[in-house]
């Protein structure tokens, strides 16, 4: 274990991976023809450890794009352990696809047996702290690169939480070793919804340790606003980006995309705004 989060807390992603994409088989064509690609995300529980890649995925390792896996299915934050054989497949999709790192969320998807299909907001409590830290580093141990940790959007709060986000985020962050894979769509529906600063959010967190961004869109329902992964990203958002450049300029930002997928012409349109908006080149 000390081994694994050694490695954590002393490797860092490449400086200038700049502006990618998360790789799904609906934009299979779209992602592989963007001349500039340098870095993609696919989700991890969507790729053989051992059989063989879908043909765009195994063009894109071929053309030396970084290719993240991103877990969706591994409950970080759940009371019980994770799942031997789900940390199994996580670590092997990471060497299948040599990737630098990997990432997976602060958060729960299953308790007692049920699964919530879902991922689930955990409570601010140090007793949550002590529950994902310590699956954090169950995890480590299996893997050979650094892991991100990603805050959800939510929308609601645990009644009673002991931390502010920023302090429960950070004590997880410091106690595991882990980097930070900040999504300011999250971060600005989360905001949004509360009735709060996104930019307070920004001040308060560790921007050096944030390995990677996402961006994505979302719409207002019933007076909440939802982080869909199906709407275009908004002008908000892209100014959150560019707060966020100001103040510590990650080494990537990808465009997660998820379902509704708009003509190529309208993504291309989407990644050179968080392009300009981050201050790199345009991969179009």
């Amino acid at each position: 274990m000390a081994a694994a989060v050694a490695v954590a807390e002393t490797v860092r992603p490449p400086a200038a991976y700049g502006v990618g994409i998360g790789w799904r088989p609906e934009i299979a064509g779209f992602v592989e023809a963007l001349p500039g690609l340098r870095f993609a995300e696919v989700v991890a529980e969507s790729v053989h450890a051992h059989d063989t890649l879908p043909p765009a995925l195994q063009t894109l390792l071929e053309r030396g794009v970084t290719v993240i896996p991103h877990g969706v299915r591994l409950s970080l934050g759940g009371a019980e352990a994770v799942d031997p054989a789900r940390v199994e497949h996580f670590a092997a999709v990471a060497s299948r696809l040599g990737a630098p790192l990997v990432s997976e969320h602060i958060a729960f998807v299953r308790a007692g047996g049920v699964e919530a299909g879902h991922l689930l907001p955990l409570p601010r409590s140090r007793e949550a702290v002590d529950a994902v830290v310590a699956n954090v580093r169950r995890v480590q141990q299996s893997l050979t690169v650094p892991i991100a940790l990603e805050p959800i959007a939510a929308l609601f709060d645990w009644p009673d939480d002991e931390l502010t986000e920023a302090q429960f985020l950070t004590e997880i962050l410091d106690r595991s070793g882990a980097m930070l894979l900040l999504d300011v769509a999250n971060v600005y529906a989360n905001a949004r919804n509360r009735g709060t600063d996104p930019l307070e959010l920004l001040d308060e967190l560790p921007l050096d340790r944030v390995a990677y961004v996402h961006v994505a869109g979302g719409a207002e329902h019933q007076g909440l606003y939802h982080d869909t992964h199906t709407d275009a990203v908004p002008d908000e958002v892209l100014s959150l980006v560019a707060a966020l450049c100001e103040r510590h300029r990650p080494p990537a930002l990808m465009l997660e995309r998820d379902g509704d997928y708009p003509p190529a012409d309208a993504l291309a349109t989407e990644l050179d705004a968080i392009a300009k908006a981050a201050g790199y080149p345009a991969i179009t």
